[in-house]
């Protein structure tokens, strides 16, 4: 039978959080990256071509908390599929002119958008980028022979918002793999001084894990990052042993990776054998983390679909908004769905109030439309981090004024079209998330555990060998490790869904306990064995 209802929350979801460390990154790299195109089109006088350059400038939104050789893969990746995401509806754009075909092709790419983005893990902003340049190419007016210039210009910029996102490594190369490590030390710091508080605990095994996986992705092994990694390993040993831990010492650390300065030198515990090893080791690959996704692709499927139709039902002329907000509701689970419904409908509400009052300011004409998109790209990135309804507040002016490149409108009508949107987007989707179950969240708990259960078993038969191999040895530690981040972050997930059976918490609090304390013998194994093989 099913578990409990999940509770739909209403407190908290509108509070206004802490920015995040890097917010003005991609608030700057999206200014940078959008600018030239645009204004480029505006001394052509051609704004109404500006859609697909914003469909290649986008792409400085993404992959600013990788290392940059990681991050030159994953823009590369994001630039190629905003590619095929607008050849595929410029294609369909060109051979139908049937609103409910087009409706149905851009809920297939919402769909597959969805799955790929998370099965990839390409982080905020995931698919919704993605989708809203996808889906308003389809309600674009097009000739097949068009589509290879149009891609043309997407294409050139999605090359500069690449260079706009590598700039940074040119000042400061080990900047994000810094940043990594700060994290997992100031966590780790938290930990030790509530070393009772599983919130507490968990956020730190999870910072650390980010932070291996920071350095592993991160390129060639400097000292500079060999550094880092002992950092992290302090910070392994902050969880494995709270009570012996200095917290104080931690954030000093943390504080001094700001900047370019030297890493701060610890205790030397011997060469990190287990990260040249794991270096070679290949992910999963992609079809079997598809799998899993397939209920959220099959919501974001129906839901956009749905929402879609029921615009074009109400005679509302651009159907790919209702469409859009369907998409970017969907998260890991219902709970986080409804959180995110009711952010977007806030924010875009107070978005149209916004545009109503901006409106006649971008209507001076053609330079001060492309001025007030840019200043609210860099809004929207500058606040979104905080909560996601305050960047709503700047995308929702911003969409509007993109549709106005190619003639000014009535502001009247545009903001009466985008609230109808916006409530049956919302309203619809989140029906379609109620309609479609996740019956494989305790599934994937169940593969959760067995993979944290058997990392353990590992762990543990290589600490009752006399002398393991210290590679092995920290290559099954971090194993264990994002085995244990990873059945967390999954029984989050299923915590929030509804109608499945019920969760077997006690086994995972089990597996969990015994699987930290697990992790506690093999650093302080490995933090023993390295101090002797060094000592004179």
């Amino acid at each position: 039978m099913s578990s409990a209802t999940p509770r739909l929350p209403l407190a908290g979801v509108l509070r206004v959080g802490r920015p995040s460390d890097i917010w003005f990154k991609p608030a700057l790299s999206v200014v940078v990256a959008v600018a030239p195109p645009n204004l480029t089109l505006l001394a052509l006088g051609r704004l109404d071509l500006a859609m697909y350059t914003m469909a290649g400038s986008l792409c400085a939104l993404y992959a600013h908390n990788r290392p940059y050789a990681a991050r030159a893969r994953a823009l590369a990746w994001v630039v190629l599929g905003m590619l095929g995401s607008l050849a595929a509806a410029l294609v369909a754009a060109s051979l139908t002119t049937s609103a409910v075909a087009l409706v149905t092709v851009g809920a297939l790419l919402a769909a597959a958008q969805k799955a790929l983005c998370d099965a990839t893990r390409i982080g905020p902003p995931g698919n919704v980028i993605f989708t809203f340049i996808s889906s308003a190419a389809l309600f674009a007016p097009q000739a097949l022979a068009q589509v290879p210039g149009h891609l043309d210009l997407a294409a050139g910029a999605g090359v500069w918002a690449w260079l706009v996102g590598m700039a940074p490594g040119l000042v400061r190369p080990h900047g994000p793999e810094r940043r990594a490590t700060a994290h997992a030390l100031r966590t780790a710091a938290a930990c030790a001084e509530w070393p009772d508080d599983p919130r507490a605990r968990a956020a730190a095994a999870a910072a650390v894990q980010a932070a291996w996986q920071a350095l592993l992705s991160a390129g060639a092994r400097t000292e500079a990052r060999r550094a880092l990694d002992r950092l992290v390993v302090r910070a392994e040993i902050a969880l494995a042993a709270p009570a012996d831990t200095d917290p104080e010492r931690l954030r000093t650390w943390a504080r001094d990776l700001r900047g370019n300065g030297p890493v701060p030198r610890t205790e030397d515990h011997g060469e990190l054998l287990g990260i040249d090893a794991e270096l070679s080791l290949e992910s999963a690959p992609l079809w079997h983390r598809l799998g899993p996704l397939a209920p959220l692709a099959a919501r974001t499927a129906l839901g956009c679909a749905l929402a879609g139709y029921a615009s074009l039902a109400l005679g509302v002329g651009r159907p790919y908004w209702a469409l859009v907000t369907a998409a970017s509701l969907y998260q890991a689970n219902l709970t986080l769905t409804w959180s995110r419904g009711v952010q977007r409908v806030v924010g875009n509400l107070a978005g149209v109030l916004l545009f109503a009052a901006v409106a006649p300011l971008a209507h001076l004409g053609p330079a001060a439309l492309v001025l007030c998109c840019l200043a609210f790209n860099f809004g929207a990135e500058a606040l979104i981090s905080r909560n996601y309804w305050l960047g709503s507040v700047c995308v929702t002016p911003m969409a509007l004024l993109i549709t106005e490149f190619a003639g000014f409108q009535e502001p009247g009508r545009l903001i009466t079209e985008r609230v109808v949107d916006t409530v049956v987007g919302a309203l619809v989707g989140f029906a379609a998330a109620i309609a479609v179950t996740n019956r494989r969240a305790g599934d994937r708990i169940e593969r959760a555990l067995t993979a944290a259960d058997r990392a353990r078993e590992h762990t543990a038969r290589l600490l009752a060998a006399p002398h393991p191999a210290p590679a092995a040895l920290e290559s099954a530690h971090r194993t264990l490790a994002a085995a244990l981040v990873e059945l967390r972050a999954t029984v989050d997930a299923a915590s929030g869904e509804w109608w499945q059976r019920a969760l077997p918490q006690e086994r995972v609090v089990l597996a969990e306990q015994a699987g930290h304390r697990t992790l506690a013998a093999t650093t302080r194994r490995r933090t023993s064995a390295t101090t002797e093989d060094v000592r004179p």
